[in-house]
């Protein structure tokens, strides 16, 4: 079980997310605005982010880049999970350094399997460190 928190400005995909989520095991909360979403994450330290990347406020990548220079959330795993499925978006979020990218529509199945593999390596890399 994981605390993860998904930052989704459609509260329809928050609600299916959160819905996915809570029925392998998670706790999920949903935030629907960018800047709220990064200053309740540096507050919870959250085993897991999930960012879509349009939001208002604050962009889900803005939001990544943010999180990595925080010493304290350097290491939380994130997953991008976006509409936006180019090339370009998703060596843009890798590069900034988020673990994984999920594009939108997605089955729920292959969330649950990523959510799965970002907290699994995670996990291995900070007994490593």
């Amino acid at each position: 079980m994981a605390r993860i928190i998904y930052v989704e400005d459609d509260e329809l995909v928050g609600a299916v997310v959160q819905q996915v989520l809570s029925r392998a095991g998670h706790i999920v909360g949903v935030i629907h605005h960018g800047t709220l979403a990064f200053d309740t994450i540096a507050f919870k330290k959250p085993d897991l982010v999930i960012l879509d990347q349009s939001l208002p406020g604050m962009q889900g990548s803005d939001i990544l880049k943010a999180l990595r220079r925080l010493p304290a959330l350097y290491l939380t795993p994130i997953l991008m999970l976006s509409a936006r499925g180019g090339e370009a978006e998703i060596d843009d979020a890798m590069g900034a350094g988020a673990n994984d990218y999920l594009v939108k529509p997605f089955e729920p199945d292959d969330l649950v399997q990523r959510v799965n593999d970002v907290l699994r390596n995670n996990n291995f890399r900070r007994e490593s460190v």
